[in-house]
């Protein structure tokens, strides 16, 4: 099955799921009806009444879509501009305007709910966390990275062969650091204050707030989420670094050989785009920046700029995977001094 089929058989699927919303009056999971209780997210004004049909209307019509470019490779231009068009905004609504803030913090809490886990921590109710209206998140961003490599790949496969300036292995090197710097300048920073309040240091918030979470373990629980801002920001070093393309000889049985790109990119490329979901629907809600204390402060200025670490990361993403392209040939080096 190509990966235009099984982005058919997902939108048909979705869509499918939203006629039956429409039809029936019940099951809509975004907005006042299906998530009541969620600001942060972008859809929270959307009624199941306008939200159903337009989710059903929208994914038949991208079934249709990916159908069609599974079976034509020599496009007329407007053709080929109309659906790639139409392609990419579905796919960039399903990824970053649809999901909100729950993908980005599952994902932060994992290590923290898998280690803690046999230990009774966190005291969580675990089908309070996955419910439906998180599923459906998890699903509609799968659903949506499916939807872009497929129009990725048609769009490649219909293009030209003539590699724009920009993209060669060193444009991608200078404007790659670049985005390596903000990428990892972003979460360090909220790493940094996270990691003060566990240390006992009321940085950005008040004294009393801070012995608050002592008291109720929330200090623990942000430690958990700095703690692992910290380690994507040292990892997202290596998508510039030398220990970034090929194994430091440290590491028994892969010392000195070639990183394989999709170890990097693709954990790097899902960050990026739950970084930028999460942030859009974050800074877009009401009282974001006062949500701490109930003024501005530090606790939450470091999230203002969240939009711009999954802008980053992204980008950082591309230029490591255009550079590592163009090195097919990347030997075993098991002679290493950097390291």
């Amino acid at each position: 099955m190509s990966i235009y089929t099984k982005a058919a058989a997902f939108a048909a699927g979705y869509g499918t799921l939203a006629l039956a919303w429409t039809i029936l009056g019940r099951g809509f999971p975004y907005g006042p009806g299906g998530d009541p209780d969620n600001d942060a997210t972008v859809l929270r004004g959307l009624t199941a009444e306008v939200g159903a049909p337009l989710f059903a209307g929208v994914m038949l019509v991208t079934a249709v879509v990916m159908l069609i470019m599974n079976g034509t490779l020599r496009p007329s231009r407007p053709a080929r501009t109309a659906l790639l068009t139409y392609a990419w905004v579905v796919a960039f609504a399903l990824v970053i305007v649809v999901p909100d803030s729950q993908v980005l913090t599952l994902a932060g809490y994992t290590p923290i709910l898998i280690i803690g886990a046999p230990f009774g921590y966190p005291p969580v109710d675990y089908s309070e966390i996955f419910d439906w209206t998180l599923i459906n998140q998890l699903v509609v961003f799968g659903g949506g990275v499916l939807l872009a490599l497929a129009a990725l790949r048609w769009q490649n496969d219909t293009a030209g062969g003539s590699r724009r300036s920009w993209a060669t292995p060193e444009a991608a090197a200078r404007w790659g650091r670049w985005a390596v710097g903000v990428a990892v300048a972003v979460p360090a920073g909220y790493a940094a204050i996270r990691l003060a309040w566990f240390a006992g240091i009321p940085l950005g918030i008040p004294s009393e707030f801070l012995h608050d979470m002592q008291d109720s373990g929330m200090v623990v629980a942000g430690a958990g989420l700095g703690g692992f801002a910290l380690v994507g920001a040292i990892l997202t070093l290596g998508l510039v670094q030398r220990w970034g393309e090929v194994f430091p000889r440290w590491m028994i049985g892969l010392a000195g050989r070639p990183v394989p790109i999709k170890l990097a990119t693709v954990p790097a490329g899902l960050v990026a785009l739950a970084v930028t979901a999460a942030s859009l629907a974050l800074v877009t809600s009401d009282g974001f920046f006062t949500a701490f204390v109930g003024e501005p402060s530090l606790a939450t200025l470091p999230m203002a700029f969240f939009p711009l670490w999954g802008v980053a990361l992204g980008t950082a993403t591309v230029a490591y995977h255009l550079r590592r392209r163009a090195q097919p040939g990347l030997v075993q080096a098991p002679k290493v001094d950097a390291y």
